[in-house]
């Protein structure tokens, strides 16, 4: 059984809110069509989330939607504008926004791939950028036009080496971010072990200085990358990468104070665990897939069916027994391969974080039915409607409390997701990994009481 990397908590306080910075809008390849800004306000609230990321700022259409639906609220945040509310019914129960205290924050983010030769090597980065204002966000979709076509793709494909972007960006707005993205996967990450570096410096040159924070991606945990002293002063943040609306949220970031603007939330990431206790936010804690469900935890070949830890792998050379190719080597092996400590080193000051599984995913290994379907659907709506929100119901609610609202199997494969009581088959070459929460024995005893009753 999986134990997770650090024990559950409660991840509401007195004050804290839950950000979501890495999504796409309806303009990227591979992406729901339902990726626009209504649906993404009705879903950040049955999620739980309270700060989204746009997404995609550098697509002129989806810019134009940005600036004409969004109205800003703090400084450098945005809401949807209530004349768009237009999908909040449905049968959903969520909350209103009349109050001020209410309603999504979005803040302008966006996704680049750079491609370039560096060092003799093809290297594919993709890269966050973080923007203060819609000013900053013209000043630098005008300079990366010059270099690519931003309207091909939500996520651009520039041929820029990933220095240079950052100090485009930094130039024109000292105030934005750049934020390297999934840093470990095998083909499009600063660390990917296909087109990927050793070191930011590496990377991003004198720039490496400006780099204060990485997004760990699905298939790693923050544990994972304590591993490496060289990340101890940075910022390990996590996000959904979301292309559709169910899966916002599924990786997040809970910071500690009120919501005050794009500034002190900049400033938490600067300063990460360093952060006074007179900063106005603070980075707390990370919410984390269990880093095996992800698509490139292990070693191996999805067409072969051949999955591999770091030890199969160095055991059979890095070739695949199957068709005789190189392996593509997952986040687990590169760790290992980068780490310069143990298993279970860390810094002295570490973010907490927790695993949890998304709940429909629960409610579905609990019906041996997948998601999406009408029973998993009805259930998950019912929840939400009762509780308020999807975080809410994973790490918040007393057993008791589930008990009475929800199946008792449903409620108890909760309390195991907290208590990291999983059982995953390990992602790996594009595949996500699959999780089981009852085992075979468990599941039949609880198909014959439902037949029972």
């Amino acid at each position: 059984m999986r134990q997770g990397g650090l024990r559950p908590f409660l991840i509401y306080s007195f004050m804290s809110f839950i950000a979501d910075f890495h999504i796409h809008s309806k303009y990227s390849r591979a992406t729901s069509k339902d990726m626009d800004l209504e649906t993404l306000d009705k879903w950040a609230r049955i999620k739980g989330v309270d700060i989204l990321g746009t997404g995609d700022f550098t697509h002129p259409a989806w810019l134009k939607e940005l600036k004409s639906k969004l109205e800003p609220v703090e400084p450098g945040l945005f809401k949807l504008r209530k004349v768009n509310k237009i999908k909040l019914n449905n049968g959903w129960h969520l909350p209103n926004d009349n109050a001020e205290s209410f309603g999504v924050r979005f803040l302008l983010t966006s996704e680049i791939s750079c491609i370039y030769k560096k060092r003799g090597k093809t290297r594919k980065v993709h890269v966050l950028v973080f923007a203060p204002s819609f000013a900053a966000v013209e000043k630098i979709n005008a300079h990366l036009g010059w270099i690519g076509n931003l309207k091909a793709d939500g996520r651009p494909i520039l041929g820029l080496d990933a220095k240079e972007l950052a100090k485009i960006v930094l130039n024109i707005s000292p105030e934005a971010m750049i934020v390297p993205a999934h840093i470990w996967t095998p083909h499009f990450s600063v660390f990917g072990s296909e087109s990927g570096f050793n070191s930011l410096k590496d990377c991003f040159d004198e720039y490496a200085r400006h780099i204060y924070a990485l997004e760990t991606g699905l298939s790693s945990d923050p544990a994972m990358n304590w591993r490496l002293s060289d990340l101890d002063n940075i910022s390990l943040i996590s996000n959904s990468d979301s292309h559709s609306p169910h899966r916002i949220g599924r990786e997040a970031n809970i910071f500690e104070g009120k919501i005050e603007g794009y500034k002190p939330i900049m400033e938490a990431l600067r300063l990460g665990v360093k952060a006074p206790s007179s900063v106005k936010n603070r980075l707390a804690k990370t919410i984390e897939f269990f880093p095996e469900e992800g698509k490139y935890h292990y070693d191996g070949h999805r067409n072969c069916k051949i999955s591999f830890s770091p030890e199969e792998t160095k055991k059979h050379k890095g070739i695949c027994p199957v068709c005789k190719k190189k392996l593509t080597i997952g986040v687990l092996s590169r760790v290992y391969s980068l780490a310069d400590r143990p298993i279970g080193g860390q810094p002295a000051r570490v973010v907490p974080f927790t695993c949890l599984i998304p709940l429909e995913e629960i409610i579905a290994d609990n019906f041996g039915v997948g998601t999406g379907t009408k029973k998993v659907d009805t259930t998950y709506q019912e929840l939400i409607n009762r509780f308020g929100n999807e975080f809410k119901i994973l790490t918040e609610l007393p057993k008791e409390e589930l008990l009475r609202a929800a199946k008792p199997e449903v409620a108890e494969a909760i309390m195991r997701v907290r208590e990291g009581k999983v059982k995953i088959h390990p992602g790996y070459d594009g595949e996500y990994g699959k999780v089981e929460i009852y085992n075979e024995e468990e599941r039949k005893h609880l198909n014959k009481q439902k037949t029972l009753f």
